[in-house]
């Protein structure tokens, strides 16, 4: 079974979608992936990372909506042989549907983001819109998360449910980290005996809540052994740094990784992950928390507490002050720390674990393709 997958970019710090994860256990599920991007990148780790998975990638570098992208893409799927379209975020979709269109293939595609922000009437029209062109055109339409589902039904109504179906994204499992290999990590970021290490992977943007984040941390006690690194990039980082470099506390607490470390492999030396994110379908960055096995302190938005539970993190509202109460009780509560990371891992074995994920979408695919299963409903986690 081959399947394309459609992508606006392979940036890194576009909306993360897996992909990589995806490709490295869509082999054990007998699917081969191919990826097209409509955009090119300069920063290119995950093109490698891809590529040295055997996984075949273009990149058209066209703009979102440039009309050339429909004839090049449905030339590409063409030669590749694809079977079907997966398609991921707007300008995807359309070039996506339209290409499968041309190629006589199915096209599915996933939603990424819960839109919750007031909306003028040229969003309402656009979002009206891609929900018709989805029904028209889409065999299904995948929601990450249940209450995304739910955002997604009260958009387009309960007669959308027929083709949508819920499939939780998985990531790949990282693996215990060596005892010197950890502790090298956290030498590197200055993290003395008896500290504990708390991590922000969060793409340094405006809806993630670092503004949060950093008021909480200015307001934690005096002497608390908590080191605070925040990883990533993105257009809110210079404001960040100045920030930090304007506060005494904030500048002995806080850690600047750098721009090109890869931010997941810092949860192999962590004891917390922050997600202060002010929505989230189901970030990923979560899953990958429960899968190195340290427990989250999360914002209640969106899908996060379908991810974060009282067994394996701390949900907190979005307010400095919960936030900082977490961060105080957790820090000074090891064993605590200790049992809620082992849940985590537990839950991500039995339910985010990339072959699992893999072997979902593999159901789902042979629902779309096969004639007469198209009536089977939601495929089922292995």
């Amino acid at each position: 079974m081959k399947i394309a997958h459609l992508v606006p970019t392979l940036h890194p710090d576009a909306p993360e979608i897996g992909l990589v994860d995806l490709a490295g256990a869509a082999q054990d599920t007998g699917m081969e992936l191919v990826v097209i991007a409509l955009a090119s990148t300069s920063e290119t780790s995950q093109v490698s990372a891809l590529q040295r998975l055997g996984v075949p990638v273009s990149e058209l570098g066209l703009g979102p909506w440039d009309p050339r992208a429909v004839g090049r893409t449905a030339q590409l799927i063409r030669d590749q042989r694809v079977q079907l379209v997966h398609t991921h975020l707007p300008p995807a979709d359309v070039v996506g549907a339209a290409a499968a269109l041309r190629n006589r293939l199915p096209a599915v595609s996933t939603l990424h983001r819960i839109e919750n922000l007031p909306a003028d009437r040229i969003d309402r029209f656009k979002r009206t819109a891609k929900i018709l062109a989805r029904q028209r055109f889409m065999a299904r339409t995948i929601a990450i998360s249940q209450v995304q589902r739910e955002w997604y039904r009260g958009l387009s109504g309960a007669g959308s449910a027929q083709n949508l179906v819920v499939v939780p994204n998985g990531v790949t499992d990282p693996g215990p980290v060596a005892p010197a290999e950890r502790q090298r990590r956290r030498s590197a970021l200055g993290v003395g005996d008896g500290e504990v290490l708390a991590v922000s992977t969060a793409p340094m943007r405006r809806d993630q809540g670092h503004e949060l984040l950093l008021e909480a941390l200015e307001s934690l006690p005096d002497g608390l052994r908590l080191v605070v690194a925040l990883a990533g990039d993105g257009p809110l980082r210079p404001w960040l740094e100045s920030r930090v470099d304007a506060s005494d506390d904030l500048t002995e607490r806080v850690r600047f990784v750098h721009r090109h470390q890869e931010p997941t492999a810092l949860l192999g030396a962590a004891d917390l992950v922050l997600h202060t994110a002010r929505s989230g379908a189901a970030p990923t960055a979560l899953l990958r928390a429960m899968a190195a096995g340290v427990p989250a302190v999360a914002t209640r938005v969106g899908g996060v507490p379908e991810i974060v539970t009282a067994d394996t993190g701390v949900l907190v509202a979005l307010h400095p002050a919960a936030i900082t109460d977490a961060l105080v009780a957790l820090t000074e509560d090891g064993a605590r720390r200790e049992r809620l990371g082992t849940a985590a891992r537990e839950r991500f074995l039995a339910e985010y674990e990339a072959i699992g994920w893999a072997r979902r979408l593999h159901e789902l695919y042979q629902e779309v393709l096969t004639p007469g299963r198209a009536d089977l409903g939601e495929p089922q986690p292995s």
